[in-house]
């Protein structure tokens, strides 16, 4: 057995950490989509939110941890957040919106008009 320990690793930055997918839940209401991804720990400033040839890709960068000692056991993982999903056409994506309140990121994707379903007028 090696009498030195080894020397605990610097704890990496946060580009430097692993992507984990947030869970998410997705609704359809007669207007839009919106879908719900948990990403405990990220920030507005943490997030982006990006739409590029119709796939909507969430990333959420956690802040560096300020523990108060050294760490002796852990479940949390210290990872950031990433997922994609491939949009439907009839989402009009100049309208998408984003928010994150308490760790919950809730983007609205609203149907485009086209889409929605409308009442045709017999004559």
């Amino acid at each position: 057995m090696n009498a030195v320990a080894e020397k605990p690793k610097q704890q990496s930055p946060v580009t430097e950490r692993p992507f984990v997918a947030p869970d998410v839940n997705i609704y359809e209401t007669e207007n839009q989509f919106v879908l719900q991804a948990e990403m405990p720990g990220v920030t507005k400033e943490g997030l982006e939110v990006t739409l590029e040839n119709n796939v909507l890709t969430l990333v959420g960068r956690r802040a560096n941890e300020t523990g108060i000692g050294n760490v002796l056991y852990r479940e949390v993982r210290p990872a950031n957040f990433r997922r994609t999903f491939e949009v439907d056409p009839s989402v009009d994506s100049e309208k998408i919106s984003a928010s994150i309140h308490q760790g919950i990121l809730t983007v609205t994707l609203p149907k485009a008009e086209r889409a929605k379903p409308r009442k045709i007028v017999i004559e």
